[in-house]
């Protein structure tokens, strides 16, 4: 009888946390987002499309961790097909402007990238820091679309490489 009341105890107390939880903005979200890439190695530039799909956790409606792929840069440069693709983990914070946690928001991010950038079949790896700001509009508590900015950074045998990316996004908050 004891376990008993002292298991239905901590169920309670354990699905009260949730709800605490899910009503200050904390939660799952997934975001894909897709714009344009302008990659610059050592004064040589270019351009090309690219896309990120990223997931990760809001641990309250201001802050949250994500985690992501994306795709940089994949193009035929002379006689070599050239791509720049990587992962990364980093911190998002993030401030609305609107009633209940819609309407207007601005944002940031920042962590650690880690790219693969591929030479007619050579590739090397590079792991450096990636910031990023955005602005956007949560239509309701799970959906918004936002425009981004995000520097990725990396260095490859000696050769430093920026690439600055403005996308579109959508995210969906669960």
């Amino acid at each position: 009888m004891k376990k008993t009341l002292i298991l239905s105890a901590a169920l309670a107390l354990a699905s009260l946390s949730n709800v605490a939880l899910a009503a200050d903005g904390a939660g799952g979200f997934i975001r894909g987002e897709i714009g344009r890439s302008d990659v610059d190695v050592q004064g040589f530039g270019d351009s090309d499309s690219t896309f990120n799909l990223r997931g990760g956790y809001y641990f309250n409606k201001h802050f949250a961790v994500e985690g992501f792929a994306t795709n940089l840069y994949d193009s035929d440069v002379g006689f070599y097909d050239v791509s720049l693709h990587g992962i990364g983990a980093g911190l998002v914070g993030k401030q609305n402007f609107g009633a209940d946690g819609n309407g207007l928001f601005v944002s940031g991010r920042g962590g650690l990238s880690y790219l693969r950038g591929e030479v007619g079949g050579d590739s090397e790896d590079s792991a450096n820091f990636y910031v990023g700001v955005g602005a956007g509009y949560d239509f309701n508590e799970t959906f918004g679309l936002s425009l981004n900015y995000d520097l990725h950074q990396a260095e490859f045998d000696g050769i430093d490489v920026d690439v600055d990316t403005v996308t579109l996004g959508g995210e969906f908050r669960f």
